[in-house]
């Protein structure tokens, strides 16, 4: 079956993608970038993102970030502000996954997941709102996951740092739609990154999406017509269980 690649018109947007280093941020910023976005590559590894922004080109402008300090998004945000004066995309993907038995979990992993995925998703979507709200425009896609409303055996805590994630964009959506800034959730199913292969070692990586499909699917959303809106996207294993 040949793959189409769905188009939309970026340019002279300017977006932020949080952990833009490596697998489905990665992805969805080349994507941008393909379209016609200028991207700011936010992470906590220098190494990945200024390789993306050499492989994507001028248009990717790497920024380190700690999603997981606030005085490192306010850093970031601050960088966006003197160097375009606006902001039109914010993607948060940034996250960590750790995975363990309920009953065993350390409050230690427990926190430090909930301060980088809940956390440093909602600073992240503070100061967007903040630059979108005065332009009346703007875009927020937070990206979720299966687990963010579905319970898996060892995730309890990547469960609720999700869950978390999809509570506050329900409110996120509301506040926001006056001002004709667009939220939306992308629930990605089995894709072939790091921490879904440490988090399901039982499924066959060759059904695995891609973190290319998940892209396609943040294009579909950022393409939409005005008269549409999409709360939520799941996206899904086609060999997994519908519904």
């Amino acid at each position: 079956m040949s793959e189409s690649k769905i188009s939309v018109d970026l340019k002279g947007q300017v977006a932020i993608v949080t952990g833009a280093g490596r697998g489905i941020g990665r992805a969805i910023a080349a994507a941008l970038v393909e379209n016609g976005a200028t991207v700011v590559l936010a992470a906590r590894t220098a190494g990945q993102i200024e390789a993306v922004a050499q492989e994507l080109g001028e248009r990717c402008l790497p920024f380190v970030t700690d999603i997981a300090q606030e005085s490192s998004i306010l850093e970031l945000f601050g960088f966006v502000d003197s160097r375009f004066k606006k902001l039109d995309i914010l993607v948060n993907n940034a996250g960590i996954g750790l995975f363990g038995p309920f009953k065993d979990f350390s409050t230690q992993d427990y926190d430090q997941i909930l301060q980088i995925n809940a956390r440093g998703t909602y600073l992240c979507c503070r100061e967007a709102l903040k630059r979108m709200v005065p332009a009346r425009s703007g875009a927020i896609l937070n990206i979720s996951s299966v687990v963010g409303f579905k319970g898996y055996i060892d995730q309890s805590a990547y469960a609720a740092s999700k869950h978390a994630v999809v509570g506050m964009t329900k409110t996120l959506v509301a506040e926001a739609q006056p001002y004709n800034i667009r939220v939306s959730l992308i629930h990605p199913g089995g894709t072939d990154t790091g921490l879904v292969v440490d988090a399901r070692p039982d499924l066959d990586r060759s059904v695995l999406m891609r973190p290319e499909d998940i892209a396609q699917g943040a294009l579909f959303l950022l393409g939409l017509p005005d008269r549409c809106a999409v709360d939520e996207l799941y996206i899904r294993r086609f060999n997994s269980k519908p519904f």
